[in-house]
Parts: structure tokens; C-alpha cells; sequence
């Protein structure tokens, strides 16, 4: 039985960010809710890529957040990220640490989606996502036959769409909104983009 499910703008979103900083450090929260014994990730919030240790800025950040899930009665239940390195998958770094145990402390089922550098190609073949889910004091990787994705079959397609037409140069995070306040973080026209595609994809 499926544990955690992604719908297809989470996983746009947060690989698209990664997509837009290849250079960089990426970070950023998942939003969803738990129904019954599965947990729904439904959307993506991209954080920073400038400096992932500014601790008042993360905390701005996580409380914009949390208001705004609240209101459309979700929550924040995990954390993504991509290392500067591309073979790094770790999630020890203290910036990373900080914000995912925070969530943690407020979420008992929180996970964990590390982006894997080496398999963000434009034509990917492998999912670049490691899940980890927080577990008895401990951040632990999932098996990827408990881990679902909206749209599967059709989901690289997408990607590819997205990435081709180079549309995640229209992301913006919290560093972009903070430079220029009339950037919309919450990506709302990003989201109304992301969702066209999948649908015009899944129909071909």
C-alpha cells in the first residue's frame, strides 16, 4: 500500500527549482495533509539558493507558510533540497538539519525528498527524488514502491515540456521575493502553468 504520494505540481515545482540554480543549493517545504495511513503531498514552496543558513529569513519564511497552508487546510509535512555538489545527497548540513527537524518537532510523519544532481537530465530516465521519512528519532529512506506520483506515466513528459520551454525561469522563491517584494512566492500563475501542462501531456 502506497505511504506518501506527490501530486504532479510538488514534484514540478521542486525539481524546477533545482532546474533554475543548477549552481546552487537548493531548499524549499512540501506542503500537504495525512489521510489515513497515506501521506499527500500537494504542493511545493520554493525557499531559498542564495544562503540557506539565514535563520530569521527561514523563520519568516516557515510562519508566511504555515499561515498560508492553514487556510487552505494543509500543513507543512516535509522539506526538499538539492546540494551544491553533485554527488552529494546528504541532508546533514546544518541549514538542512535546522528547518527539516523543526518541521519534525511540529509533524511526526515529516519527510524528507533529496533531489539526486546526477539524474537531472532533460530527458530524465530515473526519478531524481530519495525520500526519507522522520521515524523514531531518525530521518529514514523509504522504499520507492511505497512512494507514488501523480500523472506517472506521463509525468517526464512534462518535465521535459517544462524544462524545454525553459518555464521554470518563471519560479520564484523566497530569495527572489525578498530582493523584489512583487514577486508572488506563492507561484499561483507557476501552479496554473504546471497543472496545463500535466493535463495536456496525460492527454497525448
Amino acid at each position: 500500500m502506497t505511504e506518501i504520494s506527490f501530486s504532479g505540481r510538488a514534484y514540478a515545482k521542486l525539481l524546477l527549482h533545482a532546474v533554475k540554480y543548477p549552481h546552487c543549493a537548493i531548499n524549499g517545504l512540501l506542503l500537504g495533509k495525512q489521510v489515513a495511513s497515506e501521506l499527500q503531498v500537494v504542493d511545493a514552496v520554493p525557499l531559498f539558493h542564495i544562503c540557506l543558513h539565514v535563520s530569521p529569513m527561514a523563520e519568516v519564511a516557515l510562519t508566511l507558510v504555515e499561515q498560508v497552508a492553514a487556510s487552505q487546510g494543509l500543513m507543512i509535512v516535509g522539506y526538499y533540497l538539492a546540494n551544491e555538489n553533485i554527488n552529494d545527497t546528504s541532508i546533514d548540513k546544518p541549514a538542512h538539519r535546522g528547518i527539516s527537524e523543526k518541521i519534525a518537532e511540529n509533524f511526526s510523519n515529516a519527510i524528507v525528498a533529496v533531489i539526486d544532481n546526477k539524474d537531472m537530465t532533460l530527458g530524465m530516465l530515473n526519478n531524481p527524488l530519495r525520500i526519507s521519512q522522520y521515524s523514531e528519532g531518525k530521518w529514514k529512506t523509504k522504499e520507492k514502491s511505497s512512494v507514488s506520483y501523480e500523472k506517472e506515466d506521463t509525468l517526464f513528459q512534462a518535465m521535459y515540456v517544462l524544462i524545454k520551454m525553459e518555464d521554470y525561469r518563471n519560479l520564484v522563491d523566497f530569495d527572489n521575493h525578498l530582493d523584489d517584494i512583487s514577486l508572488d512566492w506563492q507561484n499561483k500563475e507557476m501552479n496554473k502553468l504546471v497543472e496545463r501542462t500535466l493535463t495536456n501531456t496525460a492527454k497525448k
